[in-house]
């Protein structure tokens, strides 16, 4: 039986969200094979981490994670294929949002997010912290959880880099400030830094940022690794700096409220520049577009201080086709088109022709 939610609600606070854990861990079976699929980001793999963990230390015999591709999407015809084949008999969607549309039918299904949700599939149960105040990230939310049915106290610092990823160093939740004083801060910034590389290069390999976290006991002993995992994270920080110089070079092209920055990488760097650029424009719309990231595609970040950018580019009507935008957080959205749509979209937004994405 799932615990029903309002899905705009999701769970109202952190005493509900543990019942909602709870009431959907009770159905398992120790046996049972429990999968996870998790954002590449450093919060939603070290989320993923943190719940290998806890499911490992319950007794469960076989705890398998994934991690979506460059779209990050659960929902694409390749990452229900990855998580299918994994054989699912119970699954979490960790940092990835959440619909009403099912990932993979028929396997009872637990969100655990932080993003504006979409709806949530019948009978599935949704753990969301959308609404709560302060709202934490991922990480954060799965080891609150995670202790109720394990001992992870060991885990405090990568649960705290997810949370130093996605809110900043002063973010105002107490496993942070915990965390800097037991591990400082200089170990912490530098283990984030690494762990966020990975997805963020060229070669996309986030399961080393997995690796590195699983295989060290603290971010001090991550950073000071020679393993070959953290060799590979250094190389990737490397190229993402290089990356991100060459990329702080474009100005901006301006449209009515929105700035347009463009740049052509393989490197994941559009997030970066856009949230560079959101305080120097804080009444505007920026958005970051590389044409680099996927053949075929623009990948976008959009940010703003001032706007509600979720609601901004769903108002944005295109033609139906390939990719999808508008999900994630009030703030901090974007997505992934065809160089088509893109063009489209930047013609609605009121852009000259002669920004438009080359095919």
């Amino acid at each position: 039986m799932a615990f029903t939610v309002d899905a705009t609600v999701g769970t109202p606070n952190q005493e509900a969200a543990i019942q909602a854990f709870k009431q959907f861990v009770s159905q398992m079976s120790h046996s049972s094979r429990v999968v996870a699929i998790h954002d590449s980001d450093a919060d939603g793999v070290t989320a993923g981490v943190v719940w290998q963990r806890v499911f490992e230390r319950s007794g469960f015999a076989s705890v398998h994670r994934v991690i979506p591709d460059r779209e990050r999407n659960a929902w694409t015809p390749n990452n229900r294929a990855i998580i299918q084949s994994s054989n699912p008999a119970y699954l979490f969607v960790m940092d990835l949002g959440s619909r009403s549309e099912p990932v993979i039918s028929g396997v009872p299904t637990c969100f655990i997010d932080h993003h504006h949700p979409e709806g949530v599939p019948d009978g599935d149960t949704l753990i969301s912290a959308y609404n709560w105040e302060p709202i934490p990230n991922t990480s954060l939310i799965i080891w609150e959880l995670g202790q109720t049915i394990a001992d992870i106290s060991d885990l405090d610092w990568i649960a705290a880099i997810g949370t130093l990823s996605d809110l900043g160093d002063r973010a105002p939740f107490e496993l942070l400030t915990t965390a800097k004083r037991k591990y400082t801060a200089k170990y912490l910034k530098e283990a984030t830094a690494l762990i966020n590389a990975s997805r963020r290069a060229s070669h996309y390999d986030p399961e080393v940022a997995a690796r590195a976290l699983l295989n060290h006991p603290n971010p001090k002993a991550l950073v000071n690794s020679d393993s070959a995992d953290v060799q590979q994270l250094r190389s990737a920080r490397e190229e993402v700096k290089i990356a991100l110089d060459e990329a702080r070079k474009a100005a901006p092209v301006f449209s009515g409220n929105v700035a347009l920055l463009r740049m052509n990488s393989p490197c994941q760097i559009h997030p970066l520049i856009a949230q560079s650029w959101r305080g120097r424009l804080p009444k505007l719309v920026v958005i970051a577009a590389n044409e680099g990231y996927m053949p075929g595609r623009v990948n976008f970040a959009a940010r703003s201080n001032s706007v509600n950018v979720l609601e901004f580019l769903r108002s944005q009507t295109i033609s139906a086709g390939e990719g999808s935008y508008g999900h994630g957080h009030d703030q901090a959205s974007g997505g992934s088109l065809s160089i088509e749509l893109w063009n489209e979209l930047l013609a609605k937004l009121g852009f000259p022709e002669t920004v438009f994405a080359k095919s």
